[in-house]
């Protein structure tokens, strides 16, 4: 299960809450829902301090958002998952 919350900011910029894991059917929400706030032109941070947890598929999702999405507050756990996983 993963929570997407919208990070109410009074600047055209972006920030979503992510909560549980980033796993199966999930990655592909979040992948939409990361599209979405792009597609408007935002900068978009995901706040990453409460995932327990991402599988192959959301690692390399995550990974794959580096160059457009600020990633902040990854666990150790997360972030060495994402240092690891292979590009």
């Amino acid at each position: 299960m993963l929570k997407i919350s919208d990070a109410e900011t009074s600047d055209p910029d972006a920030t979503l809450r992510l909560d549980g894991q980033v796993t199966g059917r999930w990655v592909e929400v979040l992948r939409r829902s990361c599209d979405v706030v792009l597609r408007r032109g935002a900068r978009l941070t995901l706040d990453l301090s409460h995932v327990s947890f991402a599988d192959s598929e959301g690692i390399a999702l995550l990974r794959s958002l580096t160059d457009r999405v600020r990633l902040v507050n990854a666990s150790p756990f997360v972030a060495e998952q994402m240092r690891r996983a292979r590009p």
